[in-house]
C-alpha cells in the first residue's frame, strides 16, 4: 500500500462490509483514521469534537466521584478514552456490536487501541446495546440489572438516521423509558447527533428526563472549509 494511503482492514459483517483506512491528510504529516460501513462514512478522527463534547456534556452534571459509565459504540475509541481521561470514571463498559471493531482495538490497529485496552476500568463488550436496552439484565453481561451514573450514546447518525430500522424504537418514549431503567438516580444519558436539534426528539426526552437539552458543537471542516456541527443531548432521570 503507499504510504498516503492504506486499508487496514476490510471484513463482511451482518450489517455490512466493514473497513479501516488510513490516509495522510494533504500536505501534513497527519493520519487520519477512517471507518466506513459499506459505502457510508461511520467515523474519521479528523472530526472528534462531537465526541468529545458527548462525553464532556455527558459528565459535567454529575457529582461525585467513583462514577460508573457505559457507553454505546466503540467507533474509534474518543468517546471511551474520554470518559477514561476524566479521573472520577470508576468503571468504564463500551458496547460494541462489531466484533470486528473491538479486534481493531485489541491489536492496536487504531490510535487509541492500546490506550484503551490497557486501561483496567474500561471493558470491551461485544452485543447489540438497543436489545440489551429492552432486557432487564441491561448492558453488564457480567452484572445483571447494574445501573450506572451516565449512559453515552454514540451508533446512530440521529435519531431520524439510524444504522438499521430496528434502533428508532429507542429514540420514542417507551425506548428511553426502558433506556432510563439501567440508570441511577440523577443518572444522565447524552446523545451524539449529527444533525440540527430536533424538537420532535427533545420532547420525547422530555416525557422520561428531566431538563433535556440541546447542544450545538461547532468545529472546523477542513475538508469543506468553514465550520461544521453536530448535536449533543443531555437530559437528567427524573
Amino acid at each position: 500500500m503507499s504510504a498516503r494511503f492504506e486499508e487496514i482492514d476490510w471484513r463482511p459483517t451482518p450489517l455490512g462490509d466493514i473497513s479501516l483506512r488510513r490516509r495522510r491528510f494533504p500536505g501534513s504529516d497527519t493520519d487520519v483514521y477512517e471507518v466506513k460501513l459499506g459505502d457510508e462514512f461511520l467515523m474519521s478522527s479528523l472530526f472528534t469534537a462531537g465526541e468529545i463534547a458527548l462525553t464532556r456534556r455527558g459528565l459535567a452534571g454529575l457529582s461525585g466521584a467513583e462514577l460508573d459509565v457505559a457507553v454505546g459504540g466503540l467507533g474509534l475509541g474518543y468517546t471511551a478514552q474520554t470518559a477514561l481521561d476524566d479521573p472520577r470514571i470508576s468503571s468504564l463498559i463500551v458496547v460494541e456490536a462489531l466484533g470486528e471493531v473491538i479486534d481493531w482495538h485489541q491489536r492496536h490497529l487504531v490510535p487509541l487501541g492500546a490506550r484503551l485496552a490497557a486501561d483496567p476500568r474500561c471493558r470491551l463488550v461485544q452485543g447489540d446495546f438497543f436489545t440489551a436496552v429492552g432486557d432487564p439484565a441491561g448492558l453488564d453481561p457480567h452484572s445483571p440489572g447494574r445501573r450506572f451514573h451516565a449512559i453515552l450514546l454514540d451508533i446512530d447518525h440521529s435519531p431520524r438516521h439510524v444504522l438499521h430500522p430496528r434502533h428508532a424504537a429507542l429514540y420514542q418514549p417507551a425506548g428511553l423509558r426502558a433506556l432510563a431503567e439501567h440508570l441511577h438516580p440523577d443518572g444522565v444519558f447524552a446523545l451524539w447527533s449529527n444533525d440540527p436539534p430536533d424538537e420532535q426528539f427533545t420532547s420525547a426526552l422530555a416525557d422520561v428526563f428531566a431538563a433535556p437539552e440541546a447542544h450545538v458543537v461547532d468545529f472546523d471542516n477542513p475538508l469543506q472549509g468553514g465550520t461544521a456541527t453536530n448535536t449533543v443531548y443531555v437530559a437528567h432521570k427524573k
